[in-house]
């Protein structure tokens, strides 16, 4: 056995953990959970809310277990009869002052206290004196604070003197009249990283003023994601209901993100609910003689869209575009425009087709903070100037960033061409409605169809990365999985897919059935990407092959 492993018994059963190692970790680690409180694993331990006791044999009291380290040897009950019922003592202190609101409050479902009373509470409670009372306080930017319902575990007001480094919240008055409050009128306005009190708060004390009454914890789909804000790739989940991200919640990840996240990237999720998507697939010839178009199928009435391409099928739609691509194949090259917030498999497909029609120019724009915001107390983690998930794949890949920090210009060269264009995701929010007018072929894929799109042979309906599976790369090169949330509109395929099955027509090759399948091509053509699995990616990642490739331009 190591030197620097414990052996303990819990529960009956023998385990060597870590030196140094809390009992209640201890006992997480063979399955058997401690109620707590006051516990963070990433705040420190105040041992105060004294709900985490457990019987250890040779102590003469119940000992806390979030702050009594392992000795060898040791022997702990958990669930002994004493130990039990030290916990239904404490719960039952809990809830002399705490309302029965349950049905209104909205961290009902995944309340601490309302599941460590249903498992191990009184029936009954036995105070006949009134509740204490404090009402419901505005602590500023997205935080409410319901003095009656806190527990005062104090989480909340370590992790912003610990973690934020910002002590805008205190303990004040004794006893039961103990309460969480703000300095005088200075409340949580203008912190960063405030949402994370409403996360660890294990009641409904702390509520987020944009979730409240949205929706109940219970009719929630959770998927694993990764946050597209920034460069960082903050493992998160997306909360879904009726097929609307309703909010975004950090998921735990230590190499990335420990337990947090930003404000700015909690609440920028609105933009996957945006309607007045691209729905169908658009194909159309171009008259060479005006340069305006007619619809593929000759008819720009019912089923034409904002630009008069005519309304067509993937197959139909897909046949045209590899016809227009093969006959201006060899002309003036491909320029292709990729946007930072498509996958590794999409950018790989865009760069396989770009070369299947004989090589050219992938470029992207994105938009950059002018600092970065650095989270204090867990200084890996911060919000990253580059304001896009994949910037880093795309540069594994050899796109070359233009444009402005906004996101803006950089495409004077591409609008021009007389050759192929391609443009993936990008909103061309900036470009005029001529774009690529004298292109041979003009290929949009996107989530919805701008005005500059006007000029394209085709359009092509694709999905967001809320609505497929994928994986981003973040900063330091961690390759990172996240699932699909919602259900995409009509018939938007991932990028992926139809970019691979236009490549696969042109260069004779295998066409990609599933993500695994895009991600295993990407890792055979990919030096970075080389010997990575998909299916390990989605429990933390793995990383890419990134100094040699990093910084180069295609």
């Amino acid at each position: 056995m190591p030197p620097s492993l414990v052996n303990l018994t819990i529960d009956g059963r023998k385990v060597a953990v870590r030196k140094g190692t809390t009992i209640l970790e201890a006992a997480r680690q063979v399955g058997s959970h401690v109620p707590h409180y006051c516990y963070h694993p990433g705040l420190s331990s105040p041992a105060m809310c004294r709900l985490c006791l457990v019987e250890v044999e040779g102590a003469s009291k119940p000992m806390p277990s979030c702050v009594t380290t392992v000795q060898e040897g040791q022997v702990v009950r958990v669930n002994s009869e004493e130990a039990v019922g030290h916990r239904e003592g404490v719960l039952e202190f809990y809830l002399v002052n705490h309302p029965l609101d349950c049905p209104i409050c909205d961290m009902s479902g995944e309340c601490d206290l309302q599941d460590y009373v249903h498992y191990g509470g009184r029936e009954r409670g036995r105070s006949q004196e009134p509740k204490r009372v404090f009402g419901r306080d505005d602590f500023g930017g997205d935080v409410l604070f319901y003095g009656d319902r806190c527990v005062m575990c104090t989480r909340c007001v370590r992790f912003m003197s610990e973690v934020e480094g910002d002590e805008r919240l205190t303990v004040v008055e004794r006893g039961d009249r103990a309460v969480i409050d703000t300095f005088f009128e200075e409340g949580l306005e203008g912190t960063n990283w405030h949402g994370n009190i409403v996360d660890i708060c294990p009641v409904g004390a702390l509520l987020s003023k944009d979730f409240l009454h949205k929706a109940r914890a219970w009719d929630l789909e959770h998927s694993p994601s990764v946050c597209t804000s920034c460069s960082q790739g903050c493992n998160v989940e997306l909360h879904v209901r009726d097929n609307l991200v309703q909010r975004i919640k950090p998921r735990e990840n230590l190499a990335v993100n420990g337990w947090w996240m930003c404000d700015h990237g909690r609440h920028n999720y609105e933009w996957m609910n945006r309607g007045g998507r691209l729905q169908e697939p658009y194909a159309r010839v171009r008259s060479s003689s005006t340069g305006n178009g007619s619809s593929a199928n000759g008819s720009s009435g019912n089923g034409s869209s904002p630009n008069g391409a005519g309304r067509s099928s993937w197959s139909a739609t897909l046949s045209r575009v590899r016809d227009a691509l093969i006959a201006a194949r060899g002309g003036a090259g491909t320029l292709a425009v990729a946007s930072p917030f498509l996958s590794n498999e999409d950018l790989a497909a865009l760069v396989r087709l770009v070369d299947a029609l004989g090589g050219g120019r992938v470029v992207y724009r994105s938009r950059r903070a002018p600092d970065e915001n650095v989270l204090k107390g867990f200084p890996q983690l911060a919000r990253r100037r580059d304001l896009a998930p994949n910037t880093t794949g795309l540069g594994l890949m050899g796109a070359k960033r233009v444009g402005d920090d906004d996101g803006a210009g950089g495409l004077d060269r591409v609008a021009g061409h007389d050759g192929v264009v391609i443009v993936v995701g990008d909103a061309l929010h900036d470009q005029m409605d001529d774009f690529a007018a004298s292109a041979s072929a003009f290929i949009y894929a996107g989530s919805h169809a701008p005005p500059s799109a006007r000029s394209a042979h085709a359009l092509l309906p694709v999905t967001t990365f809320a609505e497929q599976e994928g994986s981003f790369t973040n900063l330091d090169g961690r390759v990172q999985r996240f699932s699909p949330a919602l259900i995409p509109p009509g018939s938007a395929r991932p990028p992926w897919f139809v970019l691979g099955a236009l490549a696969a027509s042109m260069d004779g090759g295998e066409m990609a059935r599933s993500t695994a399948e895009a991600f295993a091509a990407l890792s055979a053509s990919s030096p970075a990407f080389a010997g990575l699995d998909f299916e390990a990616l989605l429990e933390g990642g793995a990383m890419a092959k990134t100094e040699p490739a990093r910084g180069e331009g295609r």
